[in-house]
């Protein structure tokens, strides 16, 4: 009978240790979500604002539908905690999610050509282009469902079979795929644009273009399966620790939110990672346009930049926690890092006064170094940030705050363009330069904040919450 209440269960001394071959696996599925950002902030940004002529703004807003549907990644992570879905409580929430984002870019392309045809050369708002742009908005924020889906599920299952001995290898592994998921989709929809480098007819653009809206959505879903396959039946630890007594949920939502919102310094440093995202990511939907219109770089190569950015991260990666931080300390190094990526906004709007692809190559490569530098340190300074016993709702909110604030910078990069463009209409470089110079002012801006963030004073807070929380509980 003791054996029978005290004895761990069986099942769960027998789930192994997830190996090292797997971890890299797993990473399979990040490598496939950054291919997949490719083609959407690095091929049709670009056909869009350029060959198309689509205002930036109205591109903008399209490709940051995605990141505004963010907060569903909270429902669908409660949704496969208690609902098993063809016996599973991840893996197949992965597999649907990844075959609906496959199909809806494709989807997604289509309705592009359909739209360009409707607004002929001049871009002119008709019924028809106002009805067939709702129609690319909703594929495009059901494509953001999706990768919400297949993306939340996923990370649970990371947690599901890790502990916490080996949960920062499986992390680093993991998310390091994700940089050479930019690198590889840079690569491969470059070879695949390779046809478009000439003079270009829209036929052949149209041919090209849908020939990688096939391929690499299609290898992203491959991708999916062959990471997750019978990972969470083998090494899913999820049953014996969704016990109602040990689950976080048991808290509820009313009680975390109190929790969540017990010190000032979850405020601070919400508003700092959004401020800090916005201006990291202002970027994202013209630099492609940039380096055709003022680079005169063909399709191809302009999309085969994000291989210059991703070495850069993951140069600064595999440095920065081992080296940078631990000598510097996490405040330090992301205020080295928002300096860093302050001065080589700069440069790359500069770099357009000289007209050399390679001067934009060089500063690619020192923006993502900055990137990498900045990130490391800020993902370390969130881990400090949140308490163990409210870690879901924690990681949800600093999230939440980075999909959010991707959206909305993507956005106003767009924004901004189609402003620089109307006040500049002759000087392509200071229109663009607008969008650098604002990601540099923001990243100042975000070390005020920075300042003001003590993590003795958050944990002390939040700690008092959660007592009041667990006494009420015993009350």
């Amino acid at each position: 009978m003791a054996g029978e209440i005290f004895d761990p269960p069986t099942e769960y001394l027998a789930k192994p240790k997830v190996n090292i071959v797997t971890m890299f696996r797993l990473g399979l599925f990040q490598m496939g979500l950054s291919m997949m950002s490719i083609l959407t902030l690095g091929v049709l940004n670009r056909v869009m604002i350029q060959e198309i002529a689509i205002p930036a703004t109205l591109v903008s807003l399209v490709l940051a539908l995605p990141a505004f549907v963010a907060p569903t990644r909270i429902w669908f992570g409660q949704i496969s905690d208690v609902k098993p879905f063809l016996g599973y409580h991840r893996t197949a929430y992965v597999w649907v999610g990844a075959g609906i984002f496959a199909i809806a870019a494709f989807l997604a392309i289509q309705v592009i050509w359909l739209l360009n045809a409707a607004s002929g050369d001049t871009w002119v708002w008709t019924t028809q282009t106002m009805g067939l742009t709702a129609l690319l908005g909703l594929v495009f924020a059901i494509y953001g469902l999706a990768i919400c889906l297949s993306g939340t599920t996923f990370a649970a299952l990371l947690v599901d079979i890790s502990e916490e001995d080996n949960r920062s290898q499986v992390v680093g592994i993991v998310w390091s795929m994700l940089m050479v998921g930019i690198i590889v989709g840079a690569i491969v929809s470059s070879s695949l644009l390779k046809q478009l480098d000439g003079d270009a007819t829209l036929e052949t653009l149209q041919n090209a273009v849908n020939r990688l809206f096939m391929v690499v959505p299609g290898i992203v879903f491959g991708l999916s399966i062959i990471a997750t396959f019978g990972v969470e039946k083998k090494y899913s630890r999820f049953s014996q620790r969704s016990t109602p007594g040990n689950r976080e949920d048991s808290i509820g939502l009313g009680k975390a939110w109190s929790i969540l919102t017990a010190s000032p310094q979850t405020g601070l440093f919400f508003t700092f990672l959004l401020v800090m995202t916005i201006s990291l990511f202002m970027q994202d939907p013209i630099l492609e346009p940039y380096a055709g219109q003022v680079f005169n770089m063909p399709l191809s190569e302009s999309t085969q930049l994000n291989v210059f950015y991703g070495t850069g991260i993951l140069i600064a990666y595999g440095i920065t926690g081992f080296f940078i931080v631990p000598r510097l300390g996490k405040k330090r190094t992301i205020r080295l890092g928002c300096f860093l990526v302050a001065f080589s906004a700069l440069l790359l709007g500069f770099s357009g006064f000289s007209a050399n692809p390679n001067v934009l190559k060089v500063g690619l490569v020192i923006f993502g170094l900055s990137t990498g530098f900045l990130t490391t340190a800020a993902v370390s300074l969130m881990l400090d940030l949140t308490v163990a016993e409210a870690a879901g709702t924690f990681i949800g909110a600093w999230g939440l705050a980075q999909s959010i604030s991707r959206g909305i910078a993507i956005f106003i990069g767009g924004t901004v363009l189609d402003i620089g463009r109307n006040l500049l209409p002759n000087n392509l470089v200071l229109a663009y330069g607008l969008v650098f110079a604002l990601e540099a002012l923001g990243m100042i801006i975000s070390l005020s904040f920075l300042s003001k963030i003590n993590v003795q004073e958050f944990q002390t807070n939040t700690k008092q919450a959660l007592a009041s929380v667990l006494e009420s509980d015993l009350d």
